[in-house]
């Protein structure tokens, strides 16, 4: 038996499991892995401490967008909720245009050239998640929110956590911009489950509790990676000229500029600087910040002529160690926490919740424990990898846009424009980012 902070002993523990899987975390991610289990026919709860405003048309577009890969759309299909968000607001892309500052070598992606029609759409984080909520209760799944977990008791055959309330949002407070755990609201009284107090018991637990997360502190799993003392600028522009439903970006040698479609006809953009730059970039009046992205685009769309309220996340790289313990696996942040220049985030997490789902699957089909170590092993080995692979690789992409010296940059647009040409490695490349 193991025992971790804030557990009490109750007679409940000595009865079978409550749940096959109690899911910590309703973003993105964790919603989705909580639909997906519950539709595979697993016993499932998902325990978060500030539940999601509903999103509602006449709202301004959120500042916290996702490129949403093939692959996730795929899934967000299967669970049935793709066809509610592809008719609430999405900015679909058929091409993408990278270009680096430095050299100026450029790549292009198109959808065509691979016989689809669209490499990706660009979501708002809120409406994915609102929907991924609206169908967990026709799925089954039990919502305990607003609730946090404040420690947790791993046992022969379950896991049980202490439950105790979650907090209230305080009066003025922001929307924050990033991973899995978005800004939440106090839920409308009855649509929740209120039983947050006590505890429940579950043979899995799964942490998608965001890139800080505590309880992969709670299970003891450390993690490396590094700051880079950088931070995302996010808003929403109008340019002169249309996007034509292209996603661009621009690497420079303070960090990426992507411009990113949205469905109204403006771009969301994504900015990498300094910290010290970032700060200023903020600071600056509306004319002066649409002047700076005009600048920074090298006017690729034209003037930018609007431009919508500013925010900032900070830029790091965090990959756990390892993804599992005993009876607990870990999910998108919580296990990998990217650097945004690829767009990929949400993405792998998405592919996490697929590969765990499969593996319990599988799992529960041949009469095995769902939380058996082997079975863990399965789904982190494999995720982890992958995951691994994906952020070292934008981590040296990072790296290698960051150089500034002639011949390296002379290198690497040598690099880039080869790469162009090689139709079948450009393809093996788009096929990857797709989830292909």
């Amino acid at each position: 038996m193991s025992r971790f902070p804030g557990t009490r002993d109750a007679a409940i523990r000595r009865r079978g499991p409550e749940l096959d899987v109690a899911i910590v975390g309703g973003g993105m991610v964790g919603a989705a892995a909580a639909l997906a289990l519950a539709r595979a026919g697993f016993a499932t709860t998902l325990i978060e401490a500030r539940a999601p405003a509903p999103w509602r048309i006449e709202d301004e577009v959120d500042l916290r967008v996702v490129g949403l890969a093939p692959s996730a759309i795929g899934l967000l299909d299967e669970l049935g909720v793709w066809t509610s968000i592809r008719q609430a607001r999405v900015g679909p892309y058929a091409h993408m245009h990278v270009w680096d500052a430095g050299s100026g070598a450029a790549i292009d992606f198109d959808a065509a050239a691979s016989g689809q029609a669209e490499l990706g759409c660009i979501v708002e984080n809120n409406l994915v998640q609102s929907m991924l909520w609206r169908a967990l209760e026709a799925a089954g799944v039990e919502r305990r929110c607003p609730a946090e977990v404040s420690g947790f008791e791993v046992r022969e055959d379950r896991i049980t956590l202490d439950l105790h309330p979650g907090r209230s949002p305080r009066a003025g407070d922001a929307p924050g911009v990033g991973g899995d755990q978005e800004q939440k609201h106090r839920p409308r009284a009855g649509s929740y489950d209120e039983r947050v107090d006590g505890s429940v018991s579950a043979r899995l637990l799964v942490a998608a509790d965001g890139a800080a997360s505590p309880l992969r502190a709670m299970a003891g799993i450390g993690t490396r990676g590094r700051d880079y003392h950088q931070r995302g600028v996010v808003a929403h522009v109008r340019t002169e000229r249309p996007h034509a439903n292209t996603a661009w970006q621009r690497f420079l040698p303070t960090g990426p500029l992507a411009l990113l479609p949205l469905a109204d006809g403006r771009c969301s953009i994504v900015w990498s600087l300094p910290e010290d730059e970032a700060t200023r970039v903020l600071a600056l009046d509306d004319a002066a910040f649409c002047d700076a992205v005009g600048v920074a685009s090298d006017f690729r769309l034209g003037r930018v002529i609007e431009t919508s309220t500013r925010a900032a996340f900070p830029l790091q790289l965090k990959l756990a160690e390892r993804y599992d313990a005993e009876r607990f696996v870990l999910l998108g942040d919580a296990a990998h926490a990217v650097h945004p220049l690829a767009g990929q985030g949400v993405n792998l997490g998405l592919r996490d919740v697929i590969e765990l789902r499969d593996t319990l699957v599988t799992a529960r089909d041949q009469g095995r424990d769902i939380a058996a170590p082997h079975v863990l092993r399965r789904y982190a080995r494999r995720r982890r990898s992958a995951d691994t692979l994906d952020a070292l690789g934008f981590d040296a992409l990072a790296r290698i846009y960051a150089w500034q010296a002639p011949p390296l940059v002379a290198a690497r647009g040598l690099g880039v424009r080869l790469l162009d040409r090689l139709t079948p490695l450009k393809q093996r490349l788009g096929d990857h980012a797709a989830g292909r």
